[in-house]
């Protein structure tokens, strides 16, 4: 191998930077390389290990991402193919030119050599890394500043030693558009394999499910309603179903990791964890919440309150009931979880409670920082994050109370950076309010008519969503166990058709 390394013309171990050294081997790189264009199928052995970005060598890395395109079309990647494509780099005009990819695959190892190389190139990469995050967090300390505080400056040092444990990179930039074009591919053959046809996570609601394909991954979901509509109970439903449907294996790339269901994240603002808990219970128990807190059970109510405590031991449900937690550290305990036990989908209940980093000017503003904060967590952690949300009380002025995008506090930055937008709403709740006087024989008799057709049931009206269309969906709801459920339709009562 001397021989390639004095025609590249450079060290071989080490770089020096500021009096220390980047770790890298350019041999390495060398010999992996020379063995892929030798033999394509080795690429697949690598490929999980390594990506372009962990090439020390720009030119390297160029070789590298042009033989992986080829390779994934089939195609041959070779000296003599590539050569096609690269005559024109300048990084390898002055190593030699085309010459170079011969001189590469004439010094490959054998096949059976290459997980250890690729294994190898990326621990260097991920020790330069490690090096830059170093400089950056001790320059950063160094300087004093009055907008740059340390707390700031840990959650941020945080956020990217986590983003290089879980991707290998710690800073991300422009990507390929081959590579957005395969992983969109990848989402929608998941999708495609996964029984209904989801692309997201199931809510465990068959409508709701049918109208947002699921929850999607880095989507910020809004729930909002007014006071007593709701809002916790759906969203403990939701998080309920699918940490309850929760399975690992291995997935269609042949990694381990969740195949159905989820982790779930709830971090409850407004109740405690013993409250949010009991809601649950009161759920999957069929006792109503009010008897739980007072105790209030029979004997078989209780044995089902206890088998069903029993069944939940295990539910990958995980709730922070810490109040007024500002933004910053609400990401940080997130990347913790998402560290520690894995996290498929996170809750926030509710938004108004969280605070922003830092004193603003208004409270728009303020309320902008923690919706754009909400959205970095979905993209960073690559999970969907549904937060719930007030309504003001301008509904309550109309004489039709369903809620709309201007009716959402702070309406302008939650709307805008929301990626879907969702109204709980019980018509129900309001008609039950004008009840007529005893007195009134024909008002109540057509008032009674009218709950009549309302009672248990609940609509979610969908106000925005960027990947599907917009509309409402019926869906069930029983008060005494908070829960909502799939709404039977008149059609479906005859024969099996039932849910």
């Amino acid at each position: 191998m001397n021989e390639i390394a004095a025609f590249r013309g450079r060290t071989t171990d080490a770089e020096s930077v500021d009096g220390g050294s980047l770790p890298h081997s350019i041999e390495a790189e060398q010999q992996l390389l020379g063995a892929i264009l030798t033999n394509n199928d080795v690429y697949d052995r690598v490929a999980q290990i390594i990506q372009p970005h962990h090439f020390y060598d720009p030119v390297h890395e160029a070789i590298y991402t042009t033989a992986a395109a080829r390779i994934q079309k089939n195609a041959l990647a070779s000296p003599v193919t590539l050569k096609t494509f690269l005559e024109d780099h300048e990084g390898l005009k002055e190593l030699g030119g085309p010459a170079y990819l011969a001189r590469l695959a004439g010094h490959a190892i054998g096949s059976y050599a290459v997980r250890d190389y690729a294994q190898m190139i990326y621990d260097l990469a991920i020790r330069r890394d490690l090096i830059a995050i170093g400089h950056d967090i001790a320059d950063r300390a160094t300087r004093v500043e009055v907008d740059d505080g340390p707390r700031e400056q840990i959650v941020e040092a945080e956020q990217k030693l986590y983003a290089l444990a879980e991707q290998g990179q710690a800073e991300s930039g422009f990507q390929s558009f081959l590579k957005a074009v395969t992983d969109a591919v990848n989402v929608a053959h998941a999708a495609y394999q996964r029984d209904g046809g989801l692309a997201g996570l199931s809510t465990g609601l068959v409508d709701l499910d049918r109208k947002l394909g699921g929850l999607h991954r880095s989507d910020l979901l809004i729930l909002a309603g007014r006071p007593s509509m709701g809002k916790t109970s759906l969203a403990t439903n939701i998080a309920f179903n699918i940490a309850k449907a929760y399975r690992k294996g291995l997935k269609p790339d042949g990694t381990e990791g969740t195949i159905d269901g989820g982790v779930v994240g709830f971090f409850s603002l407004e109740m405690s964890a013993e409250q949010l808990a009991a809601r649950v219970l009161s759920e999957a128990s069929e006792v109503p919440s009010e008897q739980i807190r007072r105790g209030d059970m029979t004997e078989a109510e209780f044995r089902r309150f206890v088998d069903a405590a029993k069944t939940l031991e295990s539910c990958p449900l995980y709730i922070d009931d810490t109040p007024a937690l500002p933004i910053s550290q609400l990401a940080a305990r997130a990347r913790r979880l998402k560290r520690t036990y894995g996290l498929d989908a996170l809750f926030v209940d509710y938004l108004q409670l969280v605070r922003p980093a830092s004193a603003k000017d208004s409270r728009v503003n303020e309320v902008s920082e923690i919706t754009q904060g909400l959205k970095a967590i979905a993209k960073e952690l690559d999970i969907p994050v549904v937060a719930l949300s007030q309504l003001s009380r301008q509904v309550e002025s109309r004489e039709d109370k369903r809620p709309q995008l201007s009716d959402l506090r702070e309406s302008g930055s939650i709307e805008q950076d929301a990626d879907v937008v969702m109204f709980v709403f019980r018509e129900e709740y309001y008609k039950e309010r004008e009840k007529p006087g005893d007195h009134e024989m024909e008002k109540m008799a057509q008032w009674q008519d009218e709950m009549e057709k309302l009672h248990g049931k609940a609509e979610v009206i969908i106000g925005k969503q960027r990947h599907g269309p917009i509309g409402s969906v019926d869906l069930s709801f029983e008060g005494r166990f908070t829960r909502f459920g799939n709404l039977v339709k008149p059609w479906q009562q005859q024969g099996d058709g039932g849910f």
